[in-house]
């Protein structure tokens, strides 16, 4: 067979070499080349650790009304244990590409899901508010430390033409754990004062995904040639792809790393400091209102007047919205450069606040925009981890990476002490429309300012 070149965004042709002839392809990783079996197979590893973290994730958002009833303790309280676990995210998005730039991306992946996994079973053991609020932000740690390698590592695994794509579909694949935690607390939770403890103990089974993950899951190329490590990352292309493939011309647009220092510096600088301006207000203004939503709507529907038992039945409901978002987002996040996506979805989502916020008592139309706001929060939210990976080149790609989520999440860890201020201050109406106004400025923003970034191959970045 003829041996052919291959580009960025260039699909592989009929004339490109046979796995045995023996001739190696150049080309830019996986750009151009064909998604394989064991391309999905990968994205399958992501999937079930993704699964399990969001069983972590979202679990006590449907235990804390009864912790409230069982320990006798407050909304404020609820609101000092979900600031510490954001406390945790921050650190672990901050720590997590900074940890996979110096020992891999698989065993940071790896070891993180042992975290979280460990730490949501000392949850269920906890007797005491402080040993919970501990291990609940050691929990927060290990899941966003997964999070940011994993939108890395996607981000340097698929072919730059799909790339959002295949982030929105594992996504939605892994957080069809989101409606399942909320049926089985729906269940479980009121069998008896202490059976929330079950929810915790079952966030241990992600230790299911890391066995699997330490046998099946590879290394990243890209990490590999930036550590000089060529024919490991042929390897590992050969291993997905089943094609031999030449990462010499590749290996030469490796830049110099920088340390975090110099990334900070080099973020707020230059050409980088308008893209570092508009990834920050996105992050922060669609963050806060995420996770105000996610963490807190059992919580506020009980408080709005709703049983404990009607509270989990909505909540569980709502919840289906996240995975149908990153389902239905996965056909256009690729579109408009991706800014025009995350733009329109925001806006769109600030609109169903405002709705949200005046329907009243009315439980079936609760349940029905509520599922609408969780797939405008899942959709625009992964379809930004793609738009912060891609707006930065490879020298700084983790680090600013985990900067911006590690600022969101610390904006969200500060506004979980202000919503039960501003809830008995606005009430219901007041705090979800302050919600539909941090939207509709993340919207504007990166409609206004957002430059195009879907499509491009990640050494195009500069």
């Amino acid at each position: 067979m003829q041996q052919s070149t291959l580009t960025a965004g260039v699909p592989l042709t009929s004339t490109s070499v046979d796995v045995n002839s023996g001739v190696k392809i150049k080309n830019n990783y996986f750009d151009g080349l064909p998604v394989s079996r064991s391309h999905v197979g990968l994205f399958m590893l992501i999937v079930l650790a993704y699964f399990f973290e969001q069983l972590d994730n979202n679990n006590f958002s449907f235990v804390a009304p009864a912790l409230i009833s069982s320990w006798g303790i407050k909304m404020e309280d609820i609101a000092h244990i979900n600031s510490l676990y954001f406390v945790g995210m921050t650190l672990g998005g901050l720590l997590g590409g900074v940890i996979s730039d110096f020992i891999g991306r698989r065993k940071t992946f790896l070891g993180s899901i042992v975290l979280f996994s460990v730490a949501s079973i000392a949850n269920g053991f906890a007797q005491d508010l402080t040993t919970f609020a501990i291990s609940r932000a050691i929990t927060g740690f290990g899941i966003f430390c997964m999070m940011v390698v994993s939108i890395a590592y996607i981000s340097e695994m698929t072919p730059a033409e799909s790339r959002g794509k295949w982030q929105n579909m594992t996504a939605g694949i892994g957080f069809l754990a989101m409606p399942l935690i909320g049926v089985i607390a729906r269940i479980v939770v009121p069998i008896s004062q202490d059976s929330w403890r079950w929810i915790f103990w079952m966030g241990g089974l992600g230790l299911v995904g890391f066995i699997f993950g330490l046998k099946y899951l590879k290394e990243s190329p890209r990490w590999l040639v930036a550590k000089g490590r060529i024919a490991e990352a042929e390897q590992v292309m050969f291993e997905i792809t089943g094609r031999q493939v030449d990462l010499s011309e590749a290996a030469k647009k490796v830049q110099p790393s920088e340390n975090v220092k110099e990334v900070l510096v080099g973020m707020f600088s230059g050409a980088y400091l308008k893209r570092t301006a508009v990834m920050l207000v996105s992050f922060i203004c669609i963050n806060v209102p995420g996770f105000i939503f996610m963490a807190w709507t059992p919580t506020l529907l009980q408080q709005k007047g709703f049983t404990l038992e009607q509270s989990l039945f909505a909540s569980s409901l709502i919840i289906l919205g996240a995975p149908l978002g990153c389902f239905l987002s996965s056909f256009v996040s690729d579109k408009g450069g991706r800014k025009i996506p995350i733009g329109v979805i925001a806006l769109g989502w600030a609109v169903l606040a405002v709705v949200f916020a005046n329907l009243g008592n009315n439980i079936s139309l609760i349940i029905a925009v509520g599922m609408c706001m969780n797939a405008c929060n899942l959709a625009g939210g992964f379809t930004l981890f793609s738009y912060v990976a891609e707006s930065y080149p490879t020298r700084m790609r983790n680090t600013a990476t985990g900067f911006h989520n590690a600022m969101g999440r610390l904006a969200v860890a500060g506004s979980q002490l202000a919503v039960p201020v501003l809830f008995a201050k606005a009430g219901f109406t007041g705090l979800f429309g302050a919600i539909a106004i941090m939207l509709t400025v993340a919207g504007l923003t990166v409609l206004i300012f957002g430059e195009r970034t879907g499509g491009k191959s990640l050494e195009e970045v500069a």
